[in-house]
């Protein structure tokens, strides 16, 4: 395997090739399609309850499906689909979300619905486990960071503008056509990447690195167990954004919060973009304390007689939210360097884990203790994830850059 170039201090530096832009933005796109399959029942879930004959619990349950799908696809799909080429593996991903979608937009069958989002969520499951190494793969070392930013951006698009204008457009003209929508885009995305994806070729099975030694692999368990208990301190407080906000007098203000939070994911992802490849480490402290600080303004508004603390606090969660999947997502790569596609299936499957585990823990602590609990419980997660990732410096998130070859 091909040692990266050493440049040295007496030479001058050759200029960096130019980012492949159409195909890391059609990378971009499959993750906002991906985000945006997820996330739309949330905002249409009235609507499609009363189509599918179902109540709101319900037809939540599709959410649940899709997490469960790709929690179960991660790791099994991404081993079992190593040696074939990663572009293919890419189309089918897309194409899966395109007759998932297509199917979820004309089904009046519930138990065919739900079917239908599991689906979405085994592919979903196979498409995060492959972004990561794709981006990294088709760039120079030393733009491996600059490039994961850019193939990660669709997600928080999805997330700040993408979910709330699919919500609206839902409203006008019904929830169906909205996912008919995304499976459109699906369709146009996979000729999209069939033309601007350079091909890379899967992995042989002499490299083929079993999971228990990928877990073994110094650096990986810690960026996983960082991945997990911050995900889940964001999903305990995200999930219940809107009880968090009642107390408060912000009920009706529950789509400007969230504009606020995306919004500043969006400056997040630009700054991380721009400094990662450089600053891996102090970014991820400081992606810890930001959510840490937002937690904690959060609980002091419930305190006190005022709620604008929520807006400051939604600004920092953004700032630190919104950089955090691309950060985790090169720490691990970087420390288990070939291995590193098994890696991404593990991250994705402790992702998941977070944002199902958060959802369940947030609601028993809303139902027994009430919202003045949520922040508090972040809190002591990310002490955790900080620790974690202090503690870390040799291996998980190290002081320097360390281009590690995939």
């Amino acid at each position: 395997m091909p040692t990266p170039e050493l440049r040295t201090t007496d030479s001058p530096a050759a200029p960096a090739p130019r980012l492949p832009w159409p195909a890391l933005l059609a990378m971009s796109t499959g993750g906002f399609v991906t985000i945006m399959t997820e996330a739309l029942p949330a905002g249409v879930l009235p609507a499609m309850s009363a189509d599918l004959g179902v109540g709101q619990s319900a037809a939540g349950q599709s959410v649940t499906l899709y997490a469960v799908g790709s929690i179960a696809a991660a790791i099994p799909l991404t081993a079992a689909t190593r040696r074939l080429p990663r572009k293919r593996l890419l189309l089918i991903a897309v194409g899966g979300f395109a007759a998932a979608n297509a199917v979820t937009a004309v089904s009046s069958n519930y138990p065919l619905t739900m079917a239908a989002r599991f689906a979405a969520g085994l592919v979903a499951g196979l498409l995060w486990a492959l972004l990561a190494g794709y981006a990294r793969g088709v760039v120079a070392p030393e733009q491996r960071g600059r490039a994961m930013a850019v193939a990660m951006a669709g997600s928080t698009v999805a997330l700040s503008v993408g979910v709330p204008v699919g919500t609206l457009l839902a409203g006008l003209v019904g929830w169906r056509f909205t996912f008919g929508l995304m499976s459109a885009i699906a369709v146009a995305l996979t000729g999209w990447m069939l033309l601007a994806l350079p091909e890379l070729p899967g992995r042989s099975d002499r490299d083929r690195t079993p999971v228990r030694q990928v877990l073994r692999t110094p650096g990986v368990a810690a960026v996983l167990a960082v991945t997990a208990t911050f995900v889940l301190a964001h999903n305990v407080l995200y999930t219940y954004i809107a009880a968090l906000l009642a107390p408060l007098g912000l009920d009706g203000r529950t789509d400007t919060v969230l504009l606020v939070i995306g919004l500043s994911s969006l400056v997040s992802i630009l700054g991380t973009g721009a400094l990662i490849d450089r600053h891996l480490r102090p970014l991820t402290v400081a992606a810890s304390v930001l959510l840490a600080v937002a937690a904690l303004l959060l609980a002091a508004a419930l305190l006190g007689p005022t709620g604008w603390p929520a807006y400051a606090a939604a600004a920092l969660w953004g700032l630190g939210f919104g950089g955090a999947a691309t950060l985790l997502q090169t720490a691990v790569a970087d420390a288990a360097g070939p291995a590193g596609d098994i890696a991404q299936s593990l991250l994705v499957t402790c992702w998941n884990l977070g944002i199902a585990v958060g959802g369940l823990a947030g609601g028993l602590l809303l139902d027994h203790s009430g919202p003045t609990a949520l922040p508090w419980s972040a809190l002591v997660l990310l002490a955790a994830a900080l620790a974690t990732t202090l503690a870390g410096r040799r291996h998980a998130f190290p002081g320097r850059a360390r281009h590690s070859v995939v």
